[in-house]
């Protein structure tokens, strides 16, 4: 009875001599066949049997040992110590997403046919299972950018999930009849939609010193220029209408800011939609900003008068003490820690009132999301 269950339940999995001491096979789960081998003791006690598996049911059952050994010692016959030892197979295969079923056949041959047709030289990547590719994408400027697309155990029924360095998110319309060629079309009118915007971009980075971020991607969206000796303004460039007037910020001692914000407040007006956002920024602020080609960018890169660095993880110094005989700078995070730690300090809100730990004069900090 037994033994018929056995091989009922697992065809592929046969007995190796007379006695039936000694299986060899696969068994199989999710539409994956695994190789394994037991050994039984003459008595066919279960609790002296050997396993052996394949490499790729070992890396599997990492972690399960324990429980394999707790099913052998329990289980009362070896059928089902199988079924048991398919059970915990089906729940480690959920849990690692690389184990999916291989394919058919077609889905390889669509594959590559779908490649030929986009043409090999856009592909930049592929991994050892066919699922994740890359593609490279050149707008009409030159840029080159990357469509990451990983394919789903269902495709092309599925739709892939599609990624890429972009300021918006991005929506491909996909239907069964879709290609890899229409999936990189699509990006490139992304592209091209965004070719503005990454312009106005492309200038600010060329022709000013941006502190922030330090290695700009082709997703960010903001730009911290310096202006002057700790004085920057920060800009929020809008993707879709990236020549209007964007989000800004200035940045540094209220002496020296001030005059900046009400020339930005008085020239608003003056905003030319036409015009690049450098170009406008000049007109509003009246200034000609600082460029690689008239300042090094250490005039711009004091260091923090707390910690003595420049960069503190992402973070530059951009809390100014507004005396103008000081104008010390300090990371937010060590101002912060720094008048904490004060008894003569005090709190209001998210607020702390203390003094310089240059010149003693009155400074304040905002506590940042990551203090709170």
């Amino acid at each position: 009875m037994m033994e018929s269950s056995l091989v009922r339940e697992n065809p592929l999995l046969l007995p190796l001599n007379k006695e039936k001491t000694a299986y060899d096979g696969f068994i199989t789960v999710q539409d994956r066949d695994f190789r394994m081998r037991i050994l039984l003791p003459p008595d066919h006690q279960l609790k002296l049997a050997k396993l052996h598996c394949c490499w790729q049911l070992k890396q599997l059952l990492r972690g399960y040992e324990l429980i394999v050994k707790q099913r052998l010692q329990h289980a009362a016959d070896l059928v089902t110590f199988i079924l048991e030892l398919k059970t915990l197979l089906e729940v480690a295969l959920k849990s690692c997403p690389e184990y999916r079923s291989i394919p058919p056949p077609q889905y390889y041959s669509q594959l590559i046919s779908q490649t030929e047709a986009l043409g090999w030289d856009k592909l930049l990547f592929i991994d050892t299972e066919f699922r994740t590719l890359r593609l490279k994408a050149d707008d009409s400027s030159g840029r080159q950018h990357i469509l990451t697309v990983n394919l789903k155990s269902k495709h092309p029924e599925e739709a892939p999930e599609c990624t890429a360095d972009l300021p918006v998110p991005l929506a491909i319309a996909w239907t069964p009849q879709g290609s890899l060629e229409q999936l990189h079309s699509h990006f490139l009118l992304v592209l091209e939609s965004l070719a503005e915007f990454w312009e106005v971009l492309d200038e600010i980075d060329t022709k000013t010193w941006v502190l922030e971020p330090e290695k700009p991607s082709r997703a960010d969206t903001m730009r911290r220029i310096a202006i002057g000796n700790n004085v920057s303004i920060k800009v929020e460039v809008d993707p879709r209408h990236p020549k209007m007037l964007p989000e800004c910020c200035l940045l540094g001692a209220e002496h020296a800011v001030t005059p900046l914000r009400n020339k930005l407040n008085a020239n608003m007006h003056l905003w030319n939609p036409d015009a690049s956002v450098l170009h406008n920024l000049r007109d509003v602020l009246e200034i000609e900003f600082p460029s690689p080609a008239t300042h090094e960018k250490s005039s711009f890169s004091t260091e923090c008068g707390i910690c003595y660095s420049y960069r503190l993880e992402a973070s530059i110094p951009d809390q100014i003490c507004n005396d103008p005989r000081c104008g010390q700078p300090f990371h937010q995070a060590c101002l912060y820690q720094w008048l904490r730690s004060l008894p003569s300090s005090r709190q209001s809100f998210n607020i702390v009132f203390g003094e310089c730990p240059y010149c003693s004069k009155p400074i304040t900090v905002k506590m940042s999301a990551q203090n709170s």
